[in-house]
């Protein structure tokens, strides 16, 4: 019982202590806010004499009105230097503004001008393309491209109707762009058929340069005379050794050696019916059933046989008729190899 009790007393005089102890500092904060108090509400007089024997003027103020009173003058000055270094600001970032917006505005017409000009060499290259395929035998049924409208305001900026129809102009283009693709490729496999096509048939020139020195046709023979029925044409550049091209692809059928007529001559045997002759040959480098590409060498320019100098005979025939070779020859650039 004698431990409760002394335990008991310990706690009475800590409890005490604590309340003594709020009961100060409550009261020193209390005693300091009442001195400031007194202070900010302790009235001085200001009195104000003139040189002149005048009335002489006094003001009773406090100091919380002097306080007060140096705390709204310095919040008027300070805002307004505040806005005079906030507009000084606000000018610059207007100036630069406006100097950005006048780039803009001369980017934007470089940008008018160079879609003007591509839609101008759309309409060109739609009106070239569509007559190419027309050609072809192709139709471009959904290939158009609508002209852009004139517009002298476009670059009013309050008008933005005038960007949105600008902006339709290229997205129009970008479209046709588009559908352009197909019959481009449609052109490029024509093309590929065709110069499949013409490989195969005797479409260009045997020789590279050159002239006709006698025609398809009746002429005079140059030993006699005579009128006679030539059977080709002849070809010469009046030099020995200048090469000879197959003029199509296909496979030799003959080569020969008449020393009263054609002298070395190299028959071919083509697709579709065609046979070609080449005689009065210096040299041949191709041999019996050989297969020839079209511009590959076959031969030498020379003055064998019946001949009166050197050049090339050169014959076309389709089955067993014989054609003017003329009619053929320079479809396409002879592409000797």
């Amino acid at each position: 019982m004698a431990q409760i009790h002394y335990y008991k007393r310990l706690e009475n005089n800590l409890v005490r202590k604590v309340k003594a102890g709020f009961v100060w500092i409550v009261s020193k904060i209390g005693k300091f806010f009442v001195t400031i108090f007194k202070f900010l509400f302790r009235r001085y007089t200001i009195v104000l004499v003139p040189h002149s024997e005048k009335k002489i003027y006094n003001f009773h103020v406090s100091v919380i009105t002097i306080v007060l009173s140096f705390l709204i003058i310095f919040g008027i000055a300070g805002g307004f230097f505040w806005y005079s270094a906030f507009s000084g600001l606000r000018r610059g970032d207007i100036t630069e503004w406006s100097s950005e917006l006048r780039e803009t505005q001369v980017n934007l017409e470089q940008l008018r001008s160079e879609v003007s000009q591509l839609s101008r060499a759309a309409r060109g290259f739609e009106a070239v393309l569509s007559n190419t395929l027309l050609s072809l035998g192709s139709t471009p049924d959904t290939l158009t491209f609508a002209a852009p409208s004139d517009r002298s305001s476009f670059f009013n900026l309050s008008r933005g109707d005038d960007i949105e129809k600008e902006m339709d102009d290229i997205r129009h283009l970008a479209v046709y762009l588009s559908s352009a693709v197909e019959p481009v490729k449609e052109i490029g496999s024509i093309l590929d058929s065709q110069s499949a096509i013409l490989s195969e048939i005797p479409s260009i020139s045997p020789i590279r340069g050159g002239h006709i020195t006698a025609t398809f046709g009746m002429n005079r023979d140059p030993f006699t005379g005579a009128p006679h029925m030539h059977t080709g044409i002849d070809l010469s550049t009046y030099r020995s050794g200048d090469p000879i091209a197959a003029t199509a692809d296909g496979q030799v059928a003959y080569t020969g050696y008449e020393p009263s007529g054609f002298g070395n001559y190299i028959i071919i045997r083509h697709q579709h019916g065609f046979y070609t002759r080449y005689a009065h040959l210096l040299s041949m480098r191709v041999a019996m059933g050989q297969q020839v590409k079209q511009g590959e060498t076959i031969g030498y320019i020379g003055n064998t046989g019946r001949s009166t100098g050197p050049h090339l005979h050169y014959e076309v025939h389709i089955g067993s008729d014989v054609v003017n070779p003329l009619k053929y020859m320079n479809i396409r650039p002879n592409p000797v190899r």
